[in-house]
């Protein structure tokens, strides 16, 4: 019998998106996501949802459900019958106003295409969750980790030794020689076969997507009260550059999206607020930005 999950993710991650943005609202006084519902002219669409508010310069949780005749820039990775295409993922960032907050991002994904006589032919799921702090603290990164090991290992002992350091080499800003954050997890193209069959890789889909609410929100509890001085905030905009950086000239997905005519204001949502580039930015030696820094050249086992 084939394995046809779209409709149940599709349900899911709307709910999911739905639990994740009243728990970011519930942080703030008085503002609130507003929605964009827009249209795919090939096919599908989407609604983005941007807040803009006092603990969260900028947060947005975007779900999209796209198809379509399979776009050109796909072919060589799919089978040559493959025909038409359809895809639905729900996609997070947020970029806090006080640096002692870490951004964090997130992405969860289904993918299929079809030959012209509408059997799949191909599908997988994608997907990952990862940190990037602007102050270290060590305490943090540990229950981020812990909370998608634990939720990885629900369904397979592999995966997270898998992920973590595939999370790893995938955000790694190359022309800098640093890795954007202190990671996470991070997939692709994960299809059923005799590790797990199709209905338990959705279930851990499912799973792990709806960890990411437990392993962030408690890190924005502890530290969106803490005090931070001007030249903190300085040092965050600085870090955002890095952040902007990797999303522009790495980042497959707002490259996947920029090639295929995506939606601009969709994609762009990744982008922090305030960014500042200053030239040749070196923290002095025993500083917390320098132990960030250092942080940030080898990747470390936090759990």
């Amino acid at each position: 019998m084939e394995f046809t999950p779209k409709k149940r993710f599709f349900t899911f991650i709307r709910d999911l998106q739905n639990e994740i943005c009243k728990a970011l609202e519930s942080f703030e006084p008085r503002a609130k996501f507003i929605e964009d519902r827009w249209e795919r002219e090939a096919g599908g669409g989407g609604w983005t949802r941007v807040l803009t508010g006092q603990v969260f310069e900028k947060a947005g949780v975007n779900v999209s459900e796209v198809h379509g005749p399979v776009p050109e820039i796909l072919k060589s990775t799919i089978p040559e019958s493959a025909k038409d295409f359809y895809a639905t993922g729900i996609s997070l960032v947020v970029h806090p106003t006080n640096p002692m907050v870490p951004t964090t991002h997130a992405n969860f994904r289904y993918f299929e295409v079809v030959d012209k006589a509408g059997k799949i032919v191909d599908q997988w799921f994608g997907g990952g969750a990862d940190l990037t702090p602007y102050y270290l603290f060590d305490e943090d990164a540990a229950h981020f980790h812990r909370t998608l090991k634990q939720a990885c290992d629900n369904h397979h002992n592999d995966f997270y030794s898998e992920f973590k350091p595939w999370c790893d080499r995938y955000f790694f800003n190359s022309h800098r020689s640093e890795y954007r954050g202190i990671g996470g997890i991070f997939y692709d193209h994960l299809r059923p076969d005799e590790k797990l069959i199709d209905v338990a890789l959705e279930a851990f889909q499912q799973e792990i997507a709806s960890s990411f609410i437990q392993a962030y929100i408690p890190i924005v509890e502890n530290r969106q009260s803490l005090d931070y001085t001007a030249a903190q905030k300085e040092w965050q905009e600085i870090r955002r550059g890095r952040y902007v950086e990797f999303n522009l000239i790495h980042d497959r997905g707002t490259l996947f999206g920029l090639k295929t005519g995506g939606r601009i204001e969709s994609i762009f949502m990744s982008l922090p607020p305030t960014v500042r580039w200053e030239y040749n930015h070196c923290p002095q030696k025993g500083t917390a930005e320098a132990k960030l820094i250092q942080a940030l050249t080898t990747p470390k086992n936090w759990t």
